[in-house]
C-alpha cells in the first residue's frame, strides 16, 4: 500500500460486525414500535429514507456497537502511521460520524443522507471524486463493493466472496483477506437449545392424570417441538430487542446477536422459518393447543417489547407464560387439566419469577437498576415477600386440592398428599434461598433441572402421589404378575 492513500472502510460488516440498518430497527421497536414500523412501511422503497427516518427514531449506542477485531486493529495501526483512514457506509451519514468520532477515525465520512443511498456504484463514485482513480485502498464484504474495489488501488476483502476475489486476481489485483461470515453453530446457540428443557413442564397433565400411554406420550412430544420452535423464535425477537441491554451485562455481551457473531438478518430469516414451523405442527394438533400456542407467543412478544421492563406485572407474566406450557399439555394430549392443577402451578411460578430477579439482583455488580429491567438491588427485600406470598398460596392450594372429588377418585391414600406438602415446601423455600444469595442460574427452570438435590426432592413429591394413586402397587403387580 501506498502510505499517503487513505485508507477507507466500509462500515456494515466490515469494520462493524452488525448492520447499522437492522440496529436501527431493533431498537426502534423497543424505544418506539409505532413510529418504526410506520416509518419501515412508509420508506421501505425508498433506503437512504428510511435509515434516515430510523435514524431519527432511535437513539443508538454506538459506542457498544461490535468491531470486527481484525479490521479494527488495521485501522488503529495505519492510524497510528499517520495514515487517514475513512468510513464509507451505505448507513446513515449521522450515525456514521459517530462512531467514526467513538474511535478516533477521521472526521470526514462518506454515508447516506436522506435522499442518496451510497452504495456501489454511488460510494464508488463519491470516493473517485474525492480522492481520484486508484487513490485510496477499500476494505468492503459485500458483493456490491466490487463497483468500488475496481477504482481502488488496493483491495481489502473480509469474508469469502470467491467469484469477486476471482475477477480480481484475473485482472492483476492483489487481494488482502481477512476472515468474516458466521458459523450455524453460533446461531444454533441463539436458539438457546438448553431452555427446551423448560418444555417437559408440556407432561404435566399426561401425568396429572395418569395417562401413560404411548399414543399420549408422542402427541405430547410433538407439542413440545413445536413449543420449542415457538420459544426459540420468540427468544431471537428478545436477544434482538435487548442488544444494549445484552452488551451492557458481564455474560449477556457474548451472546449471538449482541457480540456480532450472527448477522441480525440471519436471526430474522431463522425466527420467520421456527414461527412457520411451530404453527404448522400446532394445526396439526388441533385448534385448542393452536390458540395456546399462538397465546403463549403473543403475550412472549408483549412481554419482549414492553412487559419485561414494567416491575411485578413482568413477574406476573413469566408465571402465566409458564402456566400456558401447561395448559398446552393438557391441549396436546387431550386430558383434562385439573382447575386446581392450574391454580396450583401459577404461584409455583410466581415465586419462580421472583427468584429469577433476585439472582440477577444478587450477582449485579452495581447497585444501579437491571438493564431493561425495572428492578434495582433495594427491591430484593419486596421480591423475597412476594416469593414467600407465593409458596404460601402454592401449599395451601394444594391442601385444598387434596379435598376435592377428582383428588378421591385420583388418590384413594389422600394423607400421602398432605406428606407431599413437607418436599414441596423445602423444594420451593431452598430455590428462594439459592436465588436470594446468588447461587443458582438466571433462570430458576434450568437450574432446577440440573440441582441434584432439588430433583431429589421433585421424585420424592411424585413418588408420594403416585403411591398415594395406588400406582406403585399396580406397577408392581404387573411386574411380579401378582
Amino acid at each position: 500500500m501506498a502510505d499517503e492513500k487513505p485508507l477507507v472502510l466500509d462500515v456494515d460488516g466490515t469494520f462493524l460486525k452488525t448492520d447499522i440498518l437492522y440496529e436501527c430497527f431493533w431498537a426502534g421497536l423497543g424505544q418506539d414500535p409505532i413510529a418504526t414500523m410506520k416509518a419501515s412501511l412508509a420508506h421501505l422503497r425508498h433506503p437512504a429514507r428510511l435509515k434516515r427516518a430510523l435514524c431519527e427514531i432511535t437513539d443508538l449506542r454506538t459506542d457498544l456497537l461490535p468491531v470486527h477485531p481484525e479490521i479494527g486493529d488495521l485501522a488503529r495501526q495505519m492510524a497510528a502511521e499517520g495514515r487517514e483512514v475513512v468510513l464509507a457506509s451505505a448507513s446513515d451519514a449521522r450515525i456514521v460520524s459517530r462512531i467514526a468520532a467513538d474511535h478516533g477515525l477521521s472526521e470526514r465520512v462518506f454515508a447516506s443522507d436522506g435522499e442518496i443511498n451510497l452504495k456501489g456504484a454511488a460510494k464508488a463514485g463519491a470516493l473517485v471524486e474525492a480522492y481520484g482513480e486508484e487513490g485510496f485502498h477499500y476494505a468492503g464484504n459485500d458483493r456490491s463493493d466490487k463497483a468500488i474495489w475496481d477504482h481502488a488501488d488496493g483491495v481489502i476483502m473480509v469474508g469469502d466472496l470467491p467469484r469477486i476475489e476471482q475477477s480480481l486476481l484475473a485482472a492483476g489485483r492483489e487481494v488482502a483477506k481477512y476472515p468474516g461470515g458466521w458459523r450455524w453453530r453460533d446461531l444454533l446457540r441463539a436458539l438457546r437449545p438448553h431452555q427446551w428443557v423448560k418444555n417437559v413442564l408440556l407432561f404435566l397433565p399426561m401425568l396429572a392424570a395418569h395417562d401413560f400411554s404411548l399414543h399420549t406420550f408422542l402427541l405430547v412430544l410433538l407439542g413440545i417441538v413445536s413449543f420449542s420452535a415457538a420459544a426459540s423464535a420468540i427468544y431471537i425477537v428478545n436477544d434482538l430487542l435487548d442488544l444494549e441491554a445484552d452488551r451492557l451485562h458481564v455474560k449477556k455481551r457474548h451472546r449471538p446477536f449482541a457480540s456480532g457473531a450472527v448477522p441480525i438478518r440471519a436471526g430474522m430469516a431463522a425466527f420467520v422459518f421456527l414461527v412457520a414451523f411451530a404453527l404448522g405442527i400446532g394445526a396439526w394438533l388441533g385448534g385448542a393447543f393452536l390458540l395456546t400456542l399462538i397465546a403463549y407467543m403473543l403475550l412472549s412478544l408483549a412481554y419482549s417489547l414492553k412487559l419485561k421492563r414494567m416491575r411485578w406485572v413482568d413477574i406476573a407474566v413469566l408465571a402465566t407464560l409458564y402456566t400456558l406450557r401447561v395448559v398446552a399439555g393438557a391441549a396436546a394430549s387431550r386430558v383434562d387439566a385439573s382447575v386446581f392443577m392450574l391454580i396450583f402451578i401459577f404461584p409455583v411460578f410466581f415465586t419462580l419469577g421472583a427468584v429469577k430477579r433476585m439472582t440477577e439482583l444478587a450477582l449485579a455488580k452495581d447497585d444501579a437498576r437491571l438493564p431493561g429491567r425495572g428492578y434495582g438491588r433495594a427491591d430484593r427485600d419486596d421480591l423475597l415477600n412476594m416469593a414467600g406470598i407465593g409458596i404460601a398460596a402454592a401449599l395451601v392450594i394444594f391442601f385444598l386440592y387434596s379435598f376435592t372429588d377428582q383428588a378421591r377418585t385420583l388418590y384413594p391414600t389422600r394423607w400421602l398428599l398432605w406428606v407431599a406438602l413437607v418436599p414441596i415446601a423445602w423444594w420451593l423455600i431452598r430455590m428462594v434461598r439459592l436465588g436470594y444469595l446468588g447461587r443458582q442460574d438466571y433462570d430458576p427452570i434450568v437450574f432446577a433441572l440440573s440441582d441434584k438435590r432439588g430433583l431429589g426432592l421433585i421424585m420424592l413429591v411424585l413418588a408420594l402421589m403416585f403411591y398415594a394413586a395406588g400406582l406403585w402397587q399396580e406397577w408392581f403387580a404387573a411386574l411380579f404378575g401378582g
